[in-house]
């Protein structure tokens, strides 16, 4: 299996370790895993800035970088979600690369169905699940529908060995970033980013880790600058661990 890695702009320019953690996850999975060059932003940025259609150029340069492989794996639960269901809006013709790009924890758990991996992380982890995690990719039971519970997420986190996974209350809401919605409205989403925070924090956890690394630096930010005693690992580096 041929899989295209995409490092969304923000995670190589501010979260490197997560793109060098999937690299080795899926190397380490036996996949023939290519870096495209020169790969650019997928355009979310500015679609949800209101110019979706100006991001047309990019959405082109994607489908042109990424065509050719079998799957195009994502550390980034947003941006799989922006080119799977904004892309078939944006470009005029049939696209390829909405059906097969995949944020990494989705690909793991329904595509390679990984049932063990090696290593211990023996710490207690908090996950938070993305808005667009949950209602867009489905990587768990959204809390407003009825039905079974499930967290494809805490799945793959049980593999590791020593480690103990907690959710905090009002577990799928949001934390605050929402792409421009912190940029548009400061007060508000830190407050809400806040809040997620302690809820995570009054677990127990060392750690909060989460599959999107734009929610992660939100919270993150949030917590630095109240100092509290929190750590942040991508699910990518946690998965990765004793590799």
């Amino acid at each position: 299996m041929r899989v295209g890695l995409f490092i969304p702009c923000y995670v190589d320019a501010l979260f490197p370790q997560v793109g060098v953690a999937t690299y080795k996850l899926l190397r380490k999975l036996h996949l023939d895993v290519v870096y495209p060059d020169r790969q650019t932003c997928c355009g979310q940025p500015m679609a949800n800035g209101g110019f979706q259609r100006m991001s047309s150029h990019l959405a082109k340069r994607f489908e042109d970088k990424f065509n050719e492989f079998d799957y195009v794996i994502t550390p980034s639960v947003s941006c799989a979600a922006f080119v799977r269901v904004n892309y078939p809006q944006i470009l005029d013709h049939e696209c390829q690369t909405p059906k097969k790009t995949m944020e990494l924890v989705e690909f793991l758990h329904d595509v390679l169905k990984v049932k063990e991996l090696p290593g211990s992380f023996p710490h207690v982890v908090s996950v938070h699940n993305s808005c667009h995690g949950v209602r867009e990719l489905g990587l768990s039971a959204p809390s407003e529908i009825q039905e079974k519970p499930f967290n494809k997420i805490i799945d793959l986190l049980k593999l590791k060995e020593g480690i103990t996974v907690k959710e905090p209350d009002r577990k799928d809401e949001c934390c605050g970033f929402g792409g421009m919605f912190s940029v548009e409205e400061p007060q508000v989403s830190t407050s809400m980013g806040n809040a997620k925070v302690k809820r995570h924090m009054e677990t127990g956890a060392e750690i909060i880790t989460g599959s999107d690394s734009s929610c992660l630096m939100h919270m993150q930010g949030v917590a630095a600058k109240r100092h509290y005693p929190i750590k942040f690992m991508h699910v990518a580096e946690i998965l990765a661990a004793g590799f």
